[in-house]
């Protein structure tokens, strides 16, 4: 790989030194994205954590990827590069909340995003990722599903599912949120020949503006099939700018400037090194928990 920094190149020479894998997400910087092994959601990111034949997974992501990741690979010394890079969305839920939903509604089945702690993947029913929701709610028995933590989400799959009624949680990811209706309608006024594909957490009334609806690793997809010339993209901007890099033959938008996740951009080529160097932070579970929360995922897998 060519024109790589210096931190960038003794990163790669610690990770065959240490025989480590380095797995980041989509919404990390390109610099940190540029000398992973694996770039990928978060669910994705899990499983190749399960299937690495290295004794040590580097998560750059948010620490409810690292978690997840331990839950699937739990004999796997996991790290995560910045402990302070946590999820928003995933802090709107609590245990106590999934536990008062569930004695509120007790015919319920509780369906709980991924973008969510260990803790309450241990009390949910089944989890999902945004590019299985729809499947996974079609796969409940249950008459009625609890969906936590995001509201957008759970709108979108409610909408999609119109045989189930859902209980909605008052989460949300501040990043999808953030953009507004105005946003979209601005940016396709701006490029009127562009295709717009759009992310379930955004709030519906900007989904009802996108050509595709879908989740980072399927919008990355229909950016690259289309036959567009220009892109819009409505997920966090690092995508946008993957795929301009990628495909310089196209144009490539952001839907808005704003569209950045403050905690990703912790995920910085520094902390990767020193997570490298100093092999920390590490991701630990408490067991009992991670076992029921290891069951939620496990049904999602089989579903």
């Amino acid at each position: 790989m060519k024109n790589l920094s210096d931190i960038q190149k003794r990163i790669l020479e610690l990770k065959k030194e240490k025989n480590a894998l380095i797995l980041a997400h989509y919404y990390v910087p390109l610099e940190v994205q540029d000398v992973a092994d694996h770039v990928c959601d978060s669910y994705a990111m899990a499983t190749k954590a399960m299937d690495a034949t290295e004794p040590t997974v580097i998560i750059c992501g948010v620490r409810f990827m690292g978690e997840s990741a331990k839950l699937l690979a739990p004999e796997k010394k996991v790290l995560i590069p910045a402990i302070d890079a946590g999820c928003p969305m995933a802090d709107m839920v609590t245990v106590e909340d999934v536990l008062k939903l569930k004695e509120e509604h007790p015919n319920a089945a509780v369906m709980c995003y991924v973008n969510s702690s260990a803790a309450v993947k241990a009390v949910s029913d089944i989890c999902c990722t945004s590019s299985s929701a729809i499947r996974v709610a079609n796969s409940i028995d249950n008459d009625e599903i609890i969906f936590v933590p995001d509201i957008h989400l759970a709108e979108y799959v409610a909408d999609q599912v119109p045989d189930k009624k859902f209980i909605l949680h008052t989460g949300f990811c501040p990043t999808h949120h953030r953009v507004t209706e105005a946003d979209i309608i601005a940016a396709k006024k701006a490029h009127p020949e562009a295709a717009v594909a759009v992310h379930p957490e955004c709030r519906k009334e900007v989904l009802k503006h996108a050509d595709f609806v879908g989740s980072t690793a399927q919008i990355i997809d229909f950016a690259r099939k289309s036959e567009a010339p220009e892109i819009i993209i409505g997920t966090e901007m690092e995508i946008a700018a993957r795929l301009q890099r990628e495909m310089p033959e196209k144009k490539v938008y952001s839907v808005t400037s704003a569209f950045v996740c403050p905690n990703m951009k912790k995920v910085t080529p520094e902390a990767l090194l020193n997570c490298l160097e100093n092999e920390e932070f590490e991701i630990t579970l408490d067991e009992a928990e991670a076992a029921a929360a290891r069951e939620a995922l496990d049904r999602m897998v089989k579903c």
